[in-house]
C-alpha cells in the first residue's frame, strides 16, 4: 500500500526533447504569426493577382521569420538564468539545457545570415529595413527591455518596421496611417503582455522581469484604455481617407470587437502573456480577424 500511494503521488517529469526538436521549439514558430504583417503592403495595394509580387512578399515573410527567430534565441541565451525560475519560460530549450549556449548562438547566426541573403535578393531598401530591425532588436535585448514604457514602444517600433518592410519588398506605397495603426496595435498587445506578467507576479512567488518594477496594474489598465481608443480612432481615419475607397470603414466594427474582446480576455482570464496564444486560440477573435480580412479583400478587389 505505501508503495502504491507513493506511486500515485509521483509527478512525471517533462520528457527531454531531442536536439532537433529543441532547436525547432527555440525558433518559436508560433511567433511567426506576427510576421503575417509583411503581407499588408501587397494586400492594401490591391496587387493580389501579381505572382511576382507574391513571391517577393513570401520572401520578405521568410526574412523576418528567420530574423525574429534569431533574436528570440539570443534573448533566450541572455535570459536563461531568469527563465529557469519562471513557471512557463523554464521549458524553453536553452533554459531547460536542451540546447547549449554555443549551439543556440550558432543556430541564431545561421538564421541571421539566411535573413540577410534573402533580404539582399529583394533590394537595398529591404536590407536597410532589416538592418534597422536587427539594431533595434539588439538594443532591446541588451538594454531597452529594462526601461519601462520604452520597452513597449520598441516592440511597437519593430512591428512598424515589419509593415514597412512588407511594402518595400513588393515596391508599393503604404499609407502612413496604416503604419500608425500597426504601431498602436502592437503597443496595445505589448501592454496586455505586461499586465498578464504583473498578475502572474502577484499570484506567485516569481519576481518577474525587472522592468515590471516600473509598472502597476492600474497604470497599465489606463494605458490600455488610451491606446485602444487611439487605435480605433487612427484606423477609422485611415479607412475614411483611403485613396481607393472609403468603403473600408465597413471593417471598423471588426477591429473594435477584436480590441474589446482582447481586453475582456486580459481582464477576466489574465490572458496576454503569450499574445500569439490568445490570437490563435480564441474563436471569437479568429472570427473577427477572418471577417476583417475577407471584407477588406472584397472591398479592395472591387475598388
Amino acid at each position: 500500500m505505501p508503495e502504491a500511494a507513493a506511486s500515485a503521488d509521483a509527478v512525471e517529469l517533462p520528457r527531454r526533447r531531442s536536439p532537433r526538436r529543441a532547436a525547432l521549439v527555440a525558433l518559436r514558430p508560433r511567433q511567426w504569426a506576427k510576421n503575417l504583417l509583411l503581407f499588408a503592403g501587397i494586400i492594401f495595394a490591391a496587387k493580389l493577382g501579381e505572382v511576382v509580387r507574391w513571391a517577393e512578399a513570401l520572401t520578405a515573410f521568410a526574412v523576418y521569420c528567420a530574423a525574429s527567430s534569431a533574436a528570440y534565441i539570443v534573448n533566450d541565451v541572455q535570459d536563461a538564468d531568469d527563465d529557469r525560475r519562471h513557471p512557463v519560460k523554464r521549458r524553453r530549450p536553452v533554459a531547460a539545457r536542451e540546447l547549449t549556449n554555443r549551439q543556440a548562438l550558432m543556430l541564431a547566426a545561421v538564421l541571421g545570415v539566411a535573413a540577410l541573403v534573402l533580404a539582399a535578393a529583394l533590394g537595398a531598401p529591404s536590407v536597410a529595413l532589416l538592418a534597422a530591425f536587427a539594431l533595434l532588436q539588439a538594443a532591446y535585448t541588451l538594454q531597452l527591455k529594462h526601461v519601462a514604457l520604452v520597452d513597449v514602444l520598441v516592440i511597437a517600433g519593430l512591428f512598424v518596421i515589419r509593415a514597412a518592410a512588407g511594402a518595400a519588398a513588393v515596391d508599393v506605397r503604404i499609407s502612413p496611417w496604416l503604419l500608425v495603426c500597426t504601431g498602436l496595435l502592437a503597443l496595445f498587445l505589448a501592454l496586455g503582455k505586461r499586465r498578464a506578467e504583473l498578475v502572474l507576479v502577484e499570484r506567485t512567488a516569481h519576481r518577474g522581469r525587472p522592468v515590471l518594477d516600473g509598472y502597476s496594474i492600474v497604470l497599465v489598465d489606463q494605458l490600455l484604455t488610451v491606446v485602444a481608443a487611439a487605435t480605433i480612432a487612427a484606423y477609422t481615419v485611415y479607412t475614411l481617407t483611403a485613396r481607393d475607397t472609403p468603403a473600408l470603414a465597413a471593417t471598423v466594427p471588426f477591429v473594435v470587437f477584436g480590441l474589446l474582446r482582447y481586453l475582456l480576455l486580459v481582464h477576466r482570464h489574465s490572458a496576454g502573456e503569450e499574445p500569439e496564444n490568445v490570437l490563435l486560440g480564441d474563436l471569437p477573435i479568429l472570427v473577427a480577424v477572418a471577417g476583417w480580412a475577407v471584407t477588406s479583400a472584397a472591398i479592395l478587389a472591387f475598388a
